[in-house]
């Protein structure tokens, strides 16, 4: 009987915590929503059950991930072995991930403007890709016009799979890799980024000062 009680209370716990969770979601997309300046009433319902979804489904995806790979790493096996069903199992939820990704993006420029479009990626992200990007303007006013693209591309790319992630720290490993690689790109076009850094950031403090 004691048993019995015990499974209800863990089964109403973690159905009040499935709740919460929800909430959370709907309240992020909705926040997301209210930047776009929808005019119709549907159509702002229709994007937040679209956004709110997309944030739960991606978190089922990576949490399975998340518990494979530990049930994978538990397992008395060999490191050869253990890397295969790694590999696997990370393919899979690449997979899985690209499919969702495809159709909620597909959802995204079917029924928004293309700013629209812009606005929610950027809500799923922290707005690291403008504040990024912007922040390479400002630290190297000398940039070409090839340069700034491949910066802008490069950023726009990690943004798309920081949108799958459930984690901010995730997210944001998506953009510190490709920060590297920007970096790289840049090193190789002869800047000398901690001078350039260095710069900048005497600008800003000769900004301030001003005030």
């Amino acid at each position: 009987m004691m048993l019995m009680m015990a499974a209800v209370v863990l089964g109403m716990r973690a159905e009040q915590s499935q709740d919460e969770y929800r909430q959370v979601m709907y309240g992020r997309a909705d926040k997301i929503v209210k930047t776009l300046e929808l005019d119709q009433a549907e159509m702002q319902e229709f994007m937040k059950e679209l956004i709110a979804t997309q944030y739960i489904e991606l978190g089922k995806i990576n949490d399975e991930y998340a518990a494979k790979e530990k049930e994978i790493k538990a397992m008395e096996i060999s490191k050869e072995e253990q890397s295969a069903l790694l590999e696997k199992a990370f393919h899979n939820q690449r997979y899985q991930l690209q499919a969702k990704h495809y159709y909620f993006v597909s959802q995204l420029n079917a029924n928004l403007t293309p700013e629209q479009v812009e606005k929610v990626k950027d809500g799923m992200t922290m707005g690291v890709f403008p504040k990024t990007f912007q922040a390479h303007l400002e630290m190297i006013p000398t940039l070409k016009p090839e340069e700034i693209a491949y910066i802008k591309a490069a950023l726009m790319e990690a943004r798309e799979y920081a949108m799958d992630c459930s984690d901010s720290k995730v997210k944001h490993a998506w953009f510190g890799k490709y920060k590297g690689r920007i970096n790289n790109y840049l090193s190789k076009r002869g800047y000398d980024l901690k001078k350039e850094r260095e710069a900048w950031n005497e600008r800003i403090k000769q900004a301030q000062n001003k005030h």
